[in-house]
């Protein structure tokens, strides 16, 4: 199975769990996920129990100028939802990949978001491991998506809208307990609704690759 930030899977997000009073700050999920075409997108949307109304969510990216994160494999967001704001570090391990995570105030974000970054413990700690630092990230922009969740099978479907720089996609994500779970929902999906399998970037990469100024931000051959 391939695991990490890119492919056709994003699999094994390996997860360590560690509890800052009760917020979750470090953790493992598996997660596969699949690029739709519009007509894909629709199908799924009305032939399964998806919620009428999507969530509204946005990822604001951050690097350095020289791409230094993308070359050590990791990958640095704030994520906005519904007005509350979590700053997320992923990181390879041996069983796939670490997700750090720091909570942010509205105030905070938007001092990240003009490259004013002031980084909390836990992810200032994972960086620290890299030899990285607050003063080399700057931000990069975002990517808006629309998101729809379904339990289902003992798995969460997510079904994704995303715009960026002008361009949109369409995206079936799976997160599931287990490898297997994860494997055999995805592939019934596939099957049932005859969805091509397509190499699927993670959402970080397809944004990087989205402009001129920032294709140097492509997986190392």
């Amino acid at each position: 199975m391939e695991s990490g930030i890119y492919g056709w899977f994003t699999a094994c997000y390996a997860k360590i769990t560690r509890y800052g009073g009760f917020q979750l700050t470090q953790e493992i999920e598996i997660e596969y996920k699949n690029l739709l075409t519009e007509a894909e997108f629709t199908r799924l949307r009305e032939e399964l129990p998806f919620p009428e109304k999507a969530q509204q969510q946005v990822n604001h990216y951050f690097e350095t100028t020289d791409f230094t994160l993308k070359e050590r494999g990791c990958a640095l967001r704030i994520r906005d939802r519904n007005g509350a704001f979590t700053a997320t570090l992923k990181e390879p391990h041996p069983q796939g990949l670490l997700e750090t995570h720091d909570s942010l105030t509205p105030q905070e974000a938007e001092q990240w978001m003009k490259s004013n970054i002031t980084l909390k413990m836990n992810i200032a700690e994972r960086l620290a491991v890299h030899h990285l630092h607050a003063e080399e990230l700057m931000y990069y922009g975002s990517l808006a998506t629309s998101r729809r969740e379904l339990d289902y099978q003992n798995v969460l479907l997510v079904l994704d809208y995303s715009t960026y720089h002008g361009y949109n996609d369409y995206e079936l994500e799976i997160e599931a307990q287990s490898e297997s779970d994860g494997l055999d929902v995805m592939h019934d999906i596939m099957n049932e609704f005859c969805i091509e399998k397509r190499h699927t970037p993670n959402k970080i990469e397809r944004f990087f690759q989205s402009t001129p100024v920032n294709k140097g931000y492509r997986k190392s051959d």
